[in-house]
């Protein structure tokens, strides 16, 4: 190959140079500072954090609400268990809630404002974006960051 014919490869992120798998079973599930303390998040592959793609888990139990918020990064849900129901728009507004079983994929552009409920039981996702993970509620007063929500 001449110089003009070689190609870049892309370097791999941190810990993704080498095969490895993640078992349900080895999923270290934490509470997370932008989510009701009931909702737990487990990073799979990546640093959210930082610059570079992530894999995250969230699981959300029966009867809990994820107020309206928006991500500046694009993102791909992935249902892997329970029913997940999201709506579009800066209101929480069960009308425009959406149902998708196990096995859906829902492709949310970054900044589009959405809520979630777990309605009918608990539900997890797999969420594969591109960091860093930003998180943005819509009103200040859903943000359990928030020392005055």
């Amino acid at each position: 190959m001449t110089g003009a014919q070689q190609r870049s490869v892309a370097a791999h992120q941190p810990g993704q140079d080498v095969f490895q798998s993640v078992l349900s079973e080895d999923i270290n599930w934490k509470p997370f500072a932008a989510f009701p303390p009931s909702v737990h998040l487990a990073v799979i592959v990546g640093q959210p954090s930082e610059a570079g793609p992530y894999t995250i888990r969230v699981r959300v139990p029966h009867g809990v609400k994820l107020m309206p918020h928006r991500h500046p990064e694009d993102r791909v849900y992935t249902v892997i268990s329970g029913v997940f129901y999201i709506g579009l728009g800066d209101q929480f507004n069960a009308e425009k809630l959406e149902a998708y079983p196990p096995g859906s994929v829902i492709v949310l552009p970054g900044n589009s404002s959405h809520f979630h409920w777990a309605k009918s039981g608990e539900y997890i996702t797999q969420v594969t974006a591109i960091g860093p993970l930003g998180l943005e509620y819509v009103s200040a007063n859903d943000d359990p960051r928030n020392p005055s929500s």
